[in-house]
This record gives C-alpha cells, sequence and structure tokens, in this order.
C-alpha cells in the first residue's frame, strides 16, 4: 500500500477542539468486520461488546503538563521548552524542544523561577536540545506538573485552558511519561469502569509513553521505507499474565488504543502469547499485518496519512475502515483527540 492511500480530507469543523461531556457519552462508530457491517452507538455501550472472562488493555501513561516558559539568562527572552522524555534520572537530563530555537545555544540558562531552571548542554536537532535541569528542584516530574501547560495538539489551534489539565488525562493516568494522550483512553469514566469490571472483565494495564512522533507527518510514499520513534513501553508480568490465561479460555483482549495495541505487538512469543517486557519500541504497522494478541481494538478517529490511521486500517481491514471514515464524515463524527469513538470487533 502507499502513502496516499490513507489521504482523506477533514473538514476542519469536525477537528473537535473540546472533549463532550460526560465523557462517555461521544458517538461510538461499531466495524463489525465479520459481518462487514457499520454501526452507530454511544461510548458508554461498548460494555455490550464485552463479555465476562475478557480482558481489558488500558495505557497507564500520564500526560505530562510538558509545556514549560521560561525566560533566558541575562536577556530576558521568553523561551518555551517543550519537555519530551528524561534521559538521566541521577543527573536530571531530559530531551526538549526550544522555541525559538534561534536564541537557544549550548550553555545558555533558562530559568522556569529562582529555584528552577535548567542548561543547554547539547544541541540534537534545529529545536531539539539536551538540558540539565538544576539539582536544588527535586523531583522533575512534580515541578514540570507544577509549573507546566497541557501541551494539546497543534491541530486544536488554541491554547490550553485548566480544565484541560483532567480532560487531556485518562482514568488510567498513573506513570508519569507522554507528551499526547492515549486517546482512546479519554471517554472512560470512572461510573464505566465500574460497570465493566462488575460484568466480569479484568482491566489491566501496560504503559507505552506517547512522544512527539504520534504527530509526525509520514514522508514516503513507500510505507516500508517509513522509520517509527523509540517510545518507552512496559508489560507487567501479572498484566502479561492475566493476558495469556485469558488466550488460553478463548476469552478476548481488547485494546484501548493503538498505543496498548503496539505495545502488545512489540512483545509477543512465538507461541503468540504476551511476555513480560520493558525497553524501547519502534513498532511500526501497516497493512497487511497479522495481529496476534488483541481480537478487539477501541480508537479514536485519526489524521489523514498518519500512522494510527495505518494501524487502524490493518485492525480493521482497510476497505471497512475506507469506508467507515467517509461515513464518520458524511454523519459529522468528531474527529481526532477529543473527537468520537470507534471500536472493532
Amino acid at each position: 500500500m502507499k502513502l496516499t492511500d490513507f489521504k482523506y480530507n477533514l473538514p476542519k469543523n469536525l477537528i473537535a477542539k473540546f472533549p463532550v461531556h460526560p465523557k462517555d457519552k461521544s458517538k461510538l462508530m461499531v466495524l463489525d468486520r465479520k459481518n462487514q457491517v457499520i454501526e452507530h452507538k454511544i461510548f458508554s455501550n461498548i460494555i455490550d461488546y464485552m463479555k465476562k472472562g475478557d480482558v481489558l488493555v488500558v495505557n497507564q501513561s500520564k500526560v505530562m503538563q510538558a509545556r514549560l516558559y521560561g525566560k533566558k539568562e541575562r536577556t530576558n527572552a521568553k523561551i518555551e521548552v517543550f519537555v519530551l522524555r528524561e534521559l538521566n534520572k541521577e543527573e536530571n537530563i531530559w530531551d526538549v524542544i526550544v522555541d525559538p530555537a534561534r536564541k537557544v545555544r549550548i550553555g545558555n540558562r533558562i530559568y522556569f523561577t529562582d529555584k528552577f531552571w535548567c542548561e543547554v548542554i547539547d544541541n540534537t536537532t534545529s529545536r531539539g536540545r539536551t538540558v540539565r535541569f538544576n539539582q536544588e528542584a527535586g523531583d522533575i516530574f512534580k515541578a514540570v506538573e507544577k509549573l507546566g501547560k497541557t501541551p494539546l495538539p497543534p491541530y486544536m489551534k488554541r491554547d490550553a485552558v485548566p480544565e484541560d489539565k483532567d480532560d487531556y488525562q485518562t482514568v488510567f493516568a498513573k506513570v508519569d511519561g507522554s507528551v499526547a494522550a492515549p486517546t482512546a483512553g479519554l471517554h472512560f469514566t470512572q461510573k464505566l469502569v465500574d460497570k465493566i469490571e462488575k460484568k466480569g472483565i479484568t482491566i489491566v494495564p501496560v504503559v507505552l509513553h506517547i512522544g512527539l512522533g504520534t504527530f509526525r507527518s509520514v514522508e514516503v510514499e513507500d510505507l516500508t521505507k517509513h522509520k517509527m520513534d523509540s517510545e518507552f513501553f512496559e508489560i507487567p508480568l501479572k498484566s502479561a499474565d492475566i493476558i495469556n490465561k485469558a488466550i488460553q479460555n478463548n476469552n478476548d483482549i481488547i485494546a484501548v488504543g493503538t498505543s496498548v495495541t503496539r505495545a502488545l505487538e512489540s512483545s509477543v512469543t512465538s507461541e503468540n502469547f504476551v511476555k513480560a517486557n520493558r525497553g524501547w519500541t519502534d513498532k511500526y504497522i501497516f497493512p497487511e499485518y497479522n495481529f496476534r494478541i488483541a481480537k478487539k481494538l477501541i480508537t479514536n478517529f485519526h489524521q489523514s496519512e498518519s500512522t494510527l490511521l495505518m494501524l487502524v486500517a490493518a485492525f480493521g481491514g482497510y476497505d471497512l475502515v475506507h469506508k467507515a471514515y467517509k461515513k464518520a464524515i458524511k454523519e459529522e463524527y468528531r474527529f481526532l483527540s477529543y473527537g468520537d469513538a470507534m471500536m472493532i470487533v
């Protein structure tokens, strides 16, 4: 398949700038692969597509308040520091993106408060820098959480408001590390989670920290030539054991999002079970692909020509997903991070 096979025109008015409240009242489009049928539901109806013994796998990654605003020492020039990932915990060394980059050189210090600052120690790309935060700041994650702003996707074309701190976070979020939300999880409310568990479905966590690569354009027409950014993932032993027991009992594994799907598919045994693992993955999934773990997928409606859309097309079948997106535009579904949801069964 070619990149242009995943191109579609998304009307700007369908890009959701704010979430629906309550979150589980967003629209849900259900794709039945076996019968090639598309149904229109409400997100809370997902429970109807789960049975006792099934396992719902969620991403526990928490979105960092990644946008920091500071001033360069001496000149007081305003600088945005977008934190990407921790490289060295002991030394407080991080990868970041700075803006405007032309003003930020090796050796510069950027102050966020009198007691919290970073020093640039390396240039990585035109806008990328490696920085060392001062040790006196203590826990950098806590400092970022306190002073930073929610890193809304650029396509929303608006500044973050205080409500985004909760809205752009899933009910499963526990482990700091993402700079973009695992958006399929945004639709869940605690009330819905309680109902799912009461029905006998086990919810198990994995972690995949989503980086800026999720928004990076694919720039090659030949899909096999594209290279994914590496992202940290972890599958705990307890989660792997529960998933594998469900597979043995012929119960369904339901992946909440493309990030969960990639984490699971990054750690598969030769017998098609999942193994406990932690490390980095650049797993890239596009049609045709044989999924070994997840039997159902919950996801959002993704950008044109994105790797997320490619994974969904690989899971649901290209023709059915292509048809679903055309229908979603016609029926005025809300797209992207704060938009409506799709479930492929």
